[in-house]
């Protein structure tokens, strides 16, 4: 149980994530996984990692519980504890490929979408329900997955989407079985491993260098209205509404 970090071959380093029973990461664990991240990007003999999970879905966000029973201190925990986590797929130093089975809801969301390349069994569902958990957030990182207006519907609805859908508008890059799920990412990770790995770092920094939106900016100001939504009492009305459920 926790975060994991092995070799199943040269140059690509797997990041597993354990959290039974649904996968929603303590505090704890979003720093873990940034941590566990950051150190496989730094390793020079490291070319891909894959970030994966073990059960019946990827990740379930943060812990909502945790924040019920330890109040604002866990909720400044979970911001900064996600934000290291996100910022550590955007900014790790080799691509990431992140596999994902079942759900992928918050947090999840933002791990994915931080991630260069997704792939994703059959039974992978996207979204964020955070406006049923009383929080905000991780809308940068969807944008990343679909277009702007599809974007909001699903934010404003907490509806998903599925890894076919995903495909179809270039998110993910294929789509498996789950039996196949593992495989697919290795043998994806395996194809980028086989390049020089200097030229692949310099080929990340790149692309981050590049991009259109300013990933941690963003999020940072979203994780804004998640805090004030807390200390103006409407989290807590909205999280009592639904029992705090955190799948």
């Amino acid at each position: 149980m926790g975060v994991s970090t092995s070799s199943p071959e040269k140059g690509i380093v797997l990041v597993g994530v354990d959290f039974p029973p649904v996968n929603a990461l303590p505090v704890d664990g979003w720093f873990a996984l940034a941590d566990a991240v950051r150190a496989a990007g730094r390793d020079p003999e490291v070319r891909c990692v894959v970030l994966a999970a073990e059960g019946r879905g990827f990740n379930a966000g943060v812990d909502i519980k945790e924040i019920q029973r330890r109040g604002t201190a866990a909720l400044v925990g979970a911001n900064r504890g996600c934000f290291e986590a996100f910022s550590a797929v955007y900014d790790c130093e080799v691509p990431v490929v992140a596999a994902v089975q079942g759900f992928c809801l918050g947090g999840g969301v933002g791990l994915v979408g931080n991630a260069d390349v997704v792939v994703a069994s059959e039974d992978a569902a996207f979204g964020l329900p955070e406006l049923d958990r009383g929080a905000l957030g991780a809308a940068t990182h969807l944008s990343r997955l679909v277009p702007q207006h599809l974007m909001r519907a699903l934010y404003f609805t907490s509806r998903t989407v599925t890894a076919a859908e995903l495909h179809r508008h270039g998110a993910v890059w294929k789509v498996v079985p789950r039996t196949e799920l593992a495989a697919a990412a290795l043998d994806l990770a395996r194809e980028i491993a086989a390049k020089d790995g200097e030229l692949l770092r310099l080929a990340k920094a790149a692309i981050n260098g590049i991009d259109p939106v300013d990933v941690r900016r963003a999020y940072r100001y979203e994780q804004g209205f998640t805090y004030e939504a807390s200390v103006s009492g409407v989290a807590d009305r909205v999280r009592d509404r639904f029992g705090g459920e955190a799948e």
